[in-house]
Parts: C-alpha cells; sequence; structure tokens
C-alpha cells in the first residue's frame, strides 16, 4: 500500500495526537478527550478498553520511549506502570504493582484523529509482575 508523502508537519501533528492520547487520557484519566482523539466509529471501542483499564488500575503512568511516524502510520513504544486496585480481567484486586510493561502500539490518523489501532502489549509480564497466574486453558481466558 502506498501512502502519501507528507510534510514534517503532518508527522509531527500525528504523533502529537498520539502523545495527547498518553499524556491527557490514559495518564490524565480525562476520557471526554476520547471523542476528540479517535474518530467517531473508534472512540466507543477506545472507551471501552481505556475506561475499564483506569479503573483496575488509576495510578496508570505510561512512559513514550518512541514515536515515529511516517505518512499516516505512528508507531508508538511505551512502558506501562500501575498498581492493580480493581479488578481486572476477571482477577481482584492484588494490590501490587507492575512496572515498565513493554507496549507497542500502531495507530493509522485521518484528519487529525485516531482511525484504527493495533496493540501489542506484554501481558504475561504484567501478570507475572501482579502474581497473578496465567490462563492455562481455553476455559480459564
Amino acid at each position: 500500500m502506498t501512502r502519501a508523502p507528507s510534510g514534517d508537519a503532518d508527522l509531527a501533528a500525528n504523533k502529537a495526537v498520539v502523545q495527547r492520547l498518553v499524556d491527557e487520557v490514559l495518564n490524565g484519566g480525562n476520557l471526554d478527550l476520547i471523542d476528540d482523539l479517535y474518530t467517531p466509529d473508534q472512540a466507543a471501542a477506545a472507551r471501552h478498553w481505556i475506561a475499564p483499564f483506569r479503573t483496575s488500575f488509576p495510578d496508570v503512568h505510561m512512559d513514550t520511549i518512541e514515536l515515529v511516524a511516517e505518512g499516516d502510520v505512528v508507531i508508538g513504544r511505551f512502558t506501562c506502570t500501575a498498581t492493580h486496585t480493581g479488578t481486572w480481567l476477571g482477577h481482584p484486586p492484588t494490590g501490587r504493582r507492575f512496572v515498565a510493561v513493554d507496549e507497542v502500539n500502531r495507530y493509522r490518523i485521518s484528519d487529525g484523529r485516531i482511525a484504527e489501532t493495533w496493540t501489542l502489549e506484554d501481558n504475561l509480564d504484567r501478570l507475572t509482575q501482579l502474581r497473578i497466574p496465567p490462563a492455562t486453558n481455553q476455559e480459564d481466558r
């Protein structure tokens, strides 16, 4: 798939959208901003995972390690740290903390908003640090 060339200002603006998501929504808890940062058809899906995650880990903090932009795509590498104080994936709060769990996200930006997201995160590391045994079969998932 060939992408139209983007100027440096467009690439910087696309990266700024992702950084606002991290700083203001994920770290800051401003869920009302989701409608401004995501396209209308993606906002509900974003809210569907962000709100419960912030409820489970209200002190979540994402550190941006790197943002790379090309065309309408931004790739972000992050680490995530938080304390487990609410139910997560069916597991009751442990009060334990996970630190620097790796995450990589791919965002497609359209008209200044996130139109697609793909995420790869190390939930096994997160579960291990929280001392929650990972699911061992399909019925446990």
